[in-house]
């Protein structure tokens, strides 16, 4: 079951979305707007099925309107220790889903929020669980766990030949990295912290694998057309 949430960052239209990322939306999926992501919904398509947040986005009229469309309401205190996106995240987690697409998690005009979206993808919670940054112009996730050493974890990623890949490694270095189906392959090879060795490859094969042995990577994939 996949859960979409919502978040107040730069979305982009459903078309472009659908061109740069087929299938990223599974049917049925559970929709969670956090704050003023609630506007990308019409937009997208979309229903929202919950939304959450403090309400400084969407402002008072907006919220009333969810009310009144008999959309459930998670109103919380601006002064709270969480993002909207983290709050959306970890109601996206009460529905025990297998797979969690955030769009409108990268861009705006707030950078600290758009990396704030990516640490995201570090919550131990969401090891298990198939997690991916969807925008126009990328599409990140994380392969391997914090602290994790449970052995060589793989990755598919399935996509147009030419798109560019980057592998980039996240608290620390990341060894026995292999790669399979990009133009410069990897083979058991490290790739270290705060050295740019895995950036812009190149997808040569519609299905690409990425394999870890230890450490964790943050994984953009960045379609050709751009």
């Amino acid at each position: 079951m996949q859960v979409v949430v919502l978040a107040d960052g730069v979305a982009g239209s459903r078309e472009a979305l659908d061109e740069a990322w087929p299938g990223w939306l599974a049917p049925g999926a559970i929709v969670i707007a956090a704050d003023g992501g609630a506007r990308h919904a019409a937009g997208l398509g979309l229903s929202i099925d919950r939304w959450v947040g403090d309400g400084d986005s969407l402002g008072e009229a907006g919220v009333a309107e969810l009310v009144a469309a008999g959309i459930p309401v998670d109103l919380v205190r601006p002064d709270k220790d969480e993002s909207d996106t983290e709050l959306a995240v970890r109601a996206a987690l009460d529905r025990s889903p297998s797979s969690i697409v955030i769009v409108g998690a990268l861009g705006g005009p707030r950078l600290d929020h758009a990396l704030a979206n990516l640490t995201l993808l570090s919550m131990p919670e969401l090891a298990a669980v198939d997690v991916r940054l969807v925008g126009v112009d990328a599409r990140v996730r994380s392969l391997g766990a914090p602290g994790s050493d449970s052995g060589p974890r793989t990755v598919e990623l399935s996509g147009r030949i030419g798109d560019l890949v980057t592998l980039l490694p996240i608290g620390g270095d990341a060894t026995g990295v292999t790669t399979d189906g990009l133009a410069y392959p990897l083979r058991d090879e490290p790739l270290l912290e705060g050295l740019t060795r895995g950036l812009s490859n190149r997808r040569s094969s519609p299905v690409a694998r990425v394999t870890l042995r230890s450490g964790r990577l943050l994984v953009v994939e960045t379609p050709a057309t751009l």
